[in-house]
């Protein structure tokens, strides 16, 4: 199960610009328990169990030393076409506060992710 995980995780940092949000999303899913939890992604306010899948995306990026670029990648085509296309947006706030302040912006009230293979 750690050597899936390791995989898993290598794949994301080395290949970031091939990653789907769905992959990712299973891979965690697969891999920890998720908790709903507050957390704050520079103006963006997401209230527990607002936005799980940003939460389980950062919390997983951030325990695992993802650094900003390929955490955004994380987030697959709702990174690279929704928001990058679409600059000007409005949609997808926890990837754009993220472009905007990075690792200093995110802060969780408390633990997402425990590992399942304790």
């Amino acid at each position: 199960m750690l050597e899936q995980l390791a995989a898993k995780i290598a794949q994301f940092k080395q290949q970031p610009e091939q990653t789907a949000f769905s992959d990712v999303i299973n891979t965690i899913d697969t891999h920890y328990s998720f908790t709903p939890v507050k957390f704050q992604n520079g103006a963006q306010i997401n209230e527990e169990g607002q936005n799980n899948g940003s939460c389980k995306i950062l919390f997983f990026a951030q325990l695992n030393q993802f650094d900003e670029a390929t955490t955004l990648n994380l987030f697959g085509d709702y990174y690279r076409v929704d928001v990058l296309e679409n600059p000007e947006g409005d949609d997808h706030q926890n990837i754009r506060q993220f472009i905007k302040h990075g690792w200093e912006g995110v802060a969780f009230s408390t633990t997402a992710l425990v590992s399942n293979s304790q």
